[in-house]
């Protein structure tokens, strides 16, 4: 099985360099190697600003491609009416296992980033500016690079900048979750929809964007809007970065123009000529298959056009050597193990969706599809984040893709091939940050004392399920950090104090004394109210 990815993979580019420029002098660019390579970068208006990112089309690259012009005008708008300081949010939470572009630029290029952010602030009359990063890489890299600058958080500076560090999850790169985290909660969506540019950072209108799109807007406002056009395609210009990884002889991060055809990007990477299938756009993307991956380029509209996604700029193919249908159930396990535990359609929605597929892989037949299909059209639109909807896309784009698969699993209990775990998921005991999962704990159950009350999977159902007796069965026993708060719950109210949690061994010693323990009040602090 494949490894996750480094931080900073192989970098490559297709044509000329723009985002990458600089890439083949040095492996991260200080700020003077950064002005010998880019030159000095002159202040904008507001509404040049807002001007600039229109004519070049700048839209978010984070994945939503919300158009960057309307957001810099709806944050102006707000903080004019009400009178507030507005505040700059460069999202560099990265919590995808197939995504690293944004990792590269913060790892290598950050000066370019906060060019685009100060460009931003300037023009906004932002005296604050935050830095959201996922990893210990990206944190040194941006935190020397707000040092260099003579950038800090001590009081009396013009401008305060900071760095704040969210968990590498899934949905905390979610703008909701990042703005709640800076605010010094957990790094959760809040449960309701909110619009940053009305109240984001300390109630004050807030700008967040991707960190790529704000190392697009310095480039653009470097060499003009004529100049940027001329690379790409006419409605989509500029460049953009692409992670490749799956199937492929080289994970690689790849600037590219858009409008290059996406076999050639595929190729450069050492993908399988005649993929069975490509993950466009990552975890929350959809699948096309070999023909649409010759008519496509890489565009959003050409993608779009063939079923395709561009999203956040996570491209996986995987040969025909392995089932499409068990890595898609390996992605489908992690997604339910991300939920934010905070609504039905995540909580129970996406474990369900998961175990529905194992039990199509399983020989469940029929009902079990049909099963499967009902739950994942349940969860469409009625999360309290866009982590459903994305998992549900995912799911509905592997049923629909792999008809084929789906039959001879269905019809005949199988597709006769291993799962060979081309997608590249994190590790169990993979710990860059420390609330990332997992946690180093697991849950057991004294199958002596249990009665089957059943409480417990109503607790923690993305780790326990029922099974057809009503007793409880492990489906994950390793406790995320994100669930030791319900988790510590589920051991507390079990009426045959059946359960317990237990200390996984550590490669550094011997395993930890086992039994019921609580939590640190501290750890209990950073779960936030743990609500499961």
């Amino acid at each position: 099985m494949n490894a996750p990815l480094p931080d900073v993979p192989e970098v490559r580019v297709v044509g000329l360099p723009q985002l990458t420029q600089g890439f083949d002098l040095v492996e991260r660019l200080d700020l003077p190697m950064h002005l010998k390579v880019h030159g000095p970068l002159e202040p904008v208006t507001g509404e040049r600003l807002a001007q600039l990112a229109e004519e070049i089309s700048l839209t978010g690259r984070g994945g939503a491609g919300f158009p960057f012009g309307k957001k810099l005008r709806a944050v102006a708008k707000s903080a004019i009416r009400r009178g507030v300081r507005p505040v700059v949010v460069v999202n560099g939470s990265e919590g995808e296992p197939a995504c690293r572009k944004d990792t590269v630029l913060l790892n290598r290029a950050p000066h370019l980033i906060l060019d685009g952010a100060l460009l931003a602030a300037e023009a906004l009359g932002a005296r604050t500016l935050v830095v959201a990063v996922t990893r210990n890489s990206t944190e040194v890299s941006m935190r020397a690079a707000l040092a260099e600058r003579g950038l800090s958080d001590r009081r009396g500076q013009q401008l305060r900048a900071r760095v704040v560090r969210t968990p590498e999850r899934m949905v905390s790169g979610e703008a909701s979750s990042v703005i709640r985290a800076v605010n010094g909660g957990p790094a959760l969506p809040p449960g309701r929809r909110e619009r940053a540019s009305e109240t984001g950072v300390g109630g004050a209108p807030t700008l967040l964007s991707n960190a790529e799109t704000f190392a697009q807007l310095a480039v653009g406002a470097r060499i003009g809007s004529r100049r940027y056009n001329h690379t790409g395609l006419d409605s989509e210009p500029g460049t953009v970065m692409l992670t490749i990884s799956g199937a492929v002889a080289r994970p690689m991060v790849v600037e590219v123009p858009t409008g290059v055809p996406l076999r050639y990007v595929l190729q450069l990477a050492g993908a399988p000529p005649l993929p069975q299938g490509v993950l466009t756009g990552g975890y929350h993307g959809n699948w096309i298959d070999s023909a649409a991956v010759h008519e496509s380029v890489v565009s959003k509209a050409s993608l779009a056009a063939v079923g395709g996604a561009l999203g956040a700029g996570a491209i996986l193919p995987i040969g025909p050597e392995t089932c499409p249908l068990g890595e898609a159930l390996r992605v489908a396990n992690w997604l339910a193990a991300e939920t934010a535990g905070q609504c039905g359609p995540c909580k129970l929605g996406l474990p369900a969706a998961a175990g529905g597929l194992s039990d199509v892989m399983n020989g469940g037949g029929p009902a079990a599809l049909e099963a499967l299909r009902e739950v994942t059209q349940a969860v469409k639109g009625r999360g309290a984040c866009k982590h459903p909807d994305g998992s549900a896309r995912f799911f509905a784009s592997t049923l629909s893709a792999f008809t084929d698969d789906l039959a001879a699993h269905v019809l005949h209990g199988g597709c006769g091939r291993e799962t060979t775990g081309v997608l590249p998921l994190p590790l169990p005991g993979y710990e860059e940050a420390e609330e990332s999962i997992p946690s180093g704990e697991k849950v057991f159950i004294d199958w002596t004392l249990c009665q089957g009350h059943g409480l417990c999977a109503d607790i923690i159902p993305e780790l326990i399920r029922l099974n057809p007796d009503g007793f409880p069965s492990v489906a994950d026993a390793v406790v995320p950090m994100h669930l030791q708060g319900a988790a510590q719950r589920a051991v507390r109210r079990c009426p045959a104090l059946a359960m317990r949690i237990e200390q996984m061994p550590s490669e550094r010693g011997g395993p930890a004394p086992s039994g019921r323990r609580e939590l640190p009040s501290s750890n209990r602090k950073a779960l936030g109210s743990g609500r499961g």
